[in-house]
């Protein structure tokens, strides 16, 4: 079951912090505005980071089934919302995600549930592309996996470099999908990408 920004309960400490916080920078944590500011940001720092909580394999559960298939499964454009960990702003993108079953073939939505999983903690994008790959190759057991993450990210967007327009690609390839160029090419052809 997913939980909903509307039913996590949010952390009275955080609480106590963001309305320090507020002070901090010269509002006032009572003005009609910010009245209750405290406990929803507490609410929604605790569901944007409910992934630690999360057990990968519990997420995929019994969803794994008996298949002989032993050609490419592939799951595009799977939306993805992250935190980034240095500035705590948002990036957000696509995540696509390949593997080449053995044995076993994986419920489509555990995959993007996977994706949910990991994005939503205090992140880089490098190591989330990693954590997904990693995941779906320890509890799938496939020849290969492989994962590219597209993203834009809010730290370059809105503060520093203030680069509208741009996008991190990051990717993963494991097994076969780093092994073989053939299969890297086709992952990378079937989600609009060339080697």
């Amino acid at each position: 079951m997913t939980i909903t920004n509307d039913e996590q309960t949010g952390s009275p400490a955080v609480a106590k912090i963001v309305r320090s916080m507020l002070t901090e920078l010269g509002e006032d944590p009572d003005r009609d505005g910010l009245h209750g500011t405290p406990d929803r940001v507490a609410r929604s720092l605790g569901f944007l980071t409910s992934g630690y909580s999360v057990d990968p394999k519990q997420v995929v559960g019994d969803a794994l089934f008996e298949a002989e298939y032993d050609e490419m499964v592939v799951v595009r454009d799977v939306e993805m919302y992250s935190m980034c960990e240095h500035h705590m702003l948002p990036f957000y993108g696509r995540c696509h995600i390949a593997y080449l079953p053995t044995k076993k073939i994986v419920g489509l939505s555990k995959l993007a549930r996977l994706v949910e999983v990991y994005s939503r903690r205090l992140q880089v994008q490098e190591r989330l592309t990693t954590q997904i790959a990693n995941a779906i190759y320890e509890i799938v057991e496939p020849k290969g996996v492989g994962v590219v993450i597209e993203a834009h990210h809010l730290c370059m967007m809105m503060r520093g470099i203030q680069k509208q327009n741009s996008l991190a690609v990051t990717s993963c390839m494991l097994g076969s999908f780093r092994t073989d160029a053939r299969t890297r090419t086709e992952f990378l052809s079937l989600i609009g990408k060339h080697d």
